[in-house]
């Protein structure tokens, strides 16, 4: 498990929201909702952890 999948799975279990980049396309405020088998499931829909970047759990929470 890399860094960026044991902060965003912290960022499940505490319901944080995160923002992170993905495919060239900017996130911002998306609740992770879980994550299975390098899959992160959230609000704003499927993402392949692996190709996630600039990942960041944020303080605010849902």
């Amino acid at each position: 498990m890399t860094i960026e999948q044991r902060f965003l799975q912290k960022a499940v279990e505490d319901k944080n929201y995160v923002s992170f980049s993905y495919e060239n396309k900017s996130y911002k405020k998306v609740k992770p909702l879980k994550i299975e088998e390098n899959i992160l499931h959230s609000d704003s829909g499927k993402f392949e952890i692996s190709k996630l970047s600039r990942v960041q759990v944020l303080k605010d929470r849902f």
